[in-house]
């Protein structure tokens, strides 16, 4: 359980490190709006992360499959988004994918550099 633990932190760090640095690169190119709905749905994605890591530690203590319960969030977010003016849809698409990155730079990483991860 430490080695799981210790992904969890890794891909959290991750996650947070790569969206401050597209926040400020979008904001730096884009617009401060563009930026901050990019932000929301890294926040979101990153919650969604919690919520899937807590799923996965749970299915080793009686849990049989993942449920996705999950996705609400998404789709919760894309319908406000949606209904609002002042949110922009992709942006905030983007921003929840930011996790998926992160997940695929981990998994070149210790692919490469298999004693580092």
């Amino acid at each position: 359980m430490q080695e799981y633990y210790q992904l969890q932190r890794d891909l959290f760090k991750v996650t947070l490190l790569m969206a401050a640095v597209i926040f400020g690169s979008v904001w730096i190119f884009y617009s401060l709006n563009i930026a901050l709905n990019y932000l929301i749905g890294a926040c979101t994605g990153v919650v969604y992360l919690r919520m899937l890591a807590k799923n996965v530690e749970q299915l080793g203590r009686g849990k049989d499959r993942l449920g996705n319960t999950r996705l609400v969030l998404l789709v919760g977010l894309i319908l406000i988004a949606s209904r609002w003016n002042q949110l922009q849809i992709l942006p905030i698409f983007l921003g929840f994918l930011t996790y998926k990155v992160a997940l695929i730079f981990y998994t070149l990483r210790t692919a490469i550099l298999p004693n580092s991860g």
